[in-house]
């Protein structure tokens, strides 16, 4: 993997494979900061997962809704190249 993309790109392969039903909300200036990149539903389950790169970090925005998500019993996930391969686990746990 050499970006994002290509981590998302295993993500959707990861949900595709479980049968999950997801999406990736589109940034505009009039929706909410700090969305996770995939909005996910999965045996009843709701996650956001949020995708990086190298020694990026979630913003203090994503931390929030990453925070906000586990308060409302959700699963939030940030999710590189180097745990994607745990991807399916995480989420069938």
């Amino acid at each position: 993997m050499q970006n994002e993309a290509d981590v998302k790109k295993e993500v959707k392969k990861v949900l595709n494979k479980l049968g999950a039903w997801w999406f990736m909300p589109v940034p505009t200036g009039y929706g909410v900061k700090g969305v996770p990149d995939f909005i996910v539903c999965l045996d009843g389950k709701f996650a956001g997962i949020e995708t990086k790169y190298g020694k990026n970090k979630p913003s203090k925005w994503q931390q929030l809704q990453i925070e906000k998500i586990k308060a409302a019993n959700g699963e939030a996930l940030v999710i590189n190249e180097n745990n994607v391969s745990e991807l399916e686990e995480l989420l069938t746990r």
